[in-house]
């Protein structure tokens, strides 16, 4: 079976990247890959509207200099299902990731990619529901490497980062400029602290460095207004590291009732008394135990059976 996956491109301009898309992609295909499934990528290089319009005819000519010759597309995000499904001699199967549906400009993209597609991937039922009266499709979480992100000594990997022991150290999910991450909301609640905090941004770390900080921390942080289905959850989960996190996505699904993780609102105050229960918790959770289902090689078999059902 051969497959063109269809992604965005990423920046690169820095060398904190391996791959100039997700690398969660990569690794879902690399576990794909020992199904006998063959890949080839086609990176959509610039984003925003008026772009995604102008990237049909650059697709077409790129499928119709290659003979058409793939079993199936699969497109990562409704806004790439929308460029692919400008054709009609390859099955499409379109993952949504989140930020896709949850935009309601971008969700327009994501109907008609919903109508066209042969198969839906959901990465969490919360988007599913939301484009219910529009298709149907299939729930099925990106997954987590696990011969990357697994549990190591902390302290070990504080002295490889140079993180002093002693210090409380936060990460905070994502990039504190962009709106939806909520950086205000982390913010206003560590201001509420008698205890001072080292404050880590997860933004432009290799893969293997993430994994260090998440063994490293003392919690993750995730403030978002809006998520699909987070990876760094996952990831954080997979290196037994606490968890604060709004309830959003399919994140209360993830976590459930694993202790040193916990499920805040909106409310400074809120998220502050969460951040001091995650410390006081003082260990590491067991929440690499609870989610093997989670593991790329078992999410791999379920989008499998996908590729075989489209091209039925």
């Amino acid at each position: 079976m051969k497959v063109l996956t269809v992604c965005r491109e990423i920046s690169v301009n820095n060398k904190t990247h391996n791959f100039a898309f997700a690398e969660f992609i990569f690794e879902q295909n690399k576990s794909l890959a020992k199904l006998g499934v063959i890949f080839e990528y086609y990176l959509i290089k610039e984003g925003g509207y008026k772009s995604y319009i102008k990237q049909i005819s650059n697709f077409r000519f790129f499928l119709k200099s290659n003979d058409y010759n793939f079993d199936i597309i699969h497109a990562h995000g409704g806004h790439i299902g929308f460029i692919a499904n400008f054709q009609r001699k390859i099955p499409v199967v379109t993952t949504y990731h989140g930020s896709d549906i949850n935009n309601r400009i971008t969700r327009l993209f994501s109907v008609f990619a919903l109508t066209f597609s042969k198969e839906n991937i959901f990465v969490s039922s919360n988007l599913l529901k939301k484009v219910r009266k529009y298709a149907i499709g299939k729930v099925i979480p990106c997954g987590v490497d696990f011969d990357i992100f697994k549990p190591l000594n902390k302290i070990e990997c504080r002295s490889k980062l140079r993180l002093d022991e002693k210090d409380k150290i936060v990460l905070f999910a994502g990039d504190t400029k962009k709106r939806v991450k909520n950086f205000e909301l982390a913010q206003s609640a560590l201001e509420l602290f008698d205890q001072k905090s080292k404050i880590i941004e997860l933004k432009n770390f290799k893969r293997q460095e993430v994994n260090l900080l998440l063994n490293a921390a003392d919690v993750l942080l995730l403030t978002s207004l809006t998520e699909g289905s987070p990876q760094v959850i996952k990831e954080a989960m997979a290196c037994n590291c606490p968890i604060v996190a709004t309830d959003v996505g399919d994140i209360r699904e993830i976590i459930s009732d694993t202790e040193g993780c916990y499920i805040a609102s909106f409310n400074p105050v809120d998220v502050a008394e969460k951040i001091q229960l995650a410390l006081l918790f003082g260990r590491r959770t067991d929440g690499n135990n609870r989610i093997g289902d989670l593991n790329n090689d078992v999410i791999a078999k379920k989008i499998f059976e996908v590729y075989n059902k489209a091209i039925l």
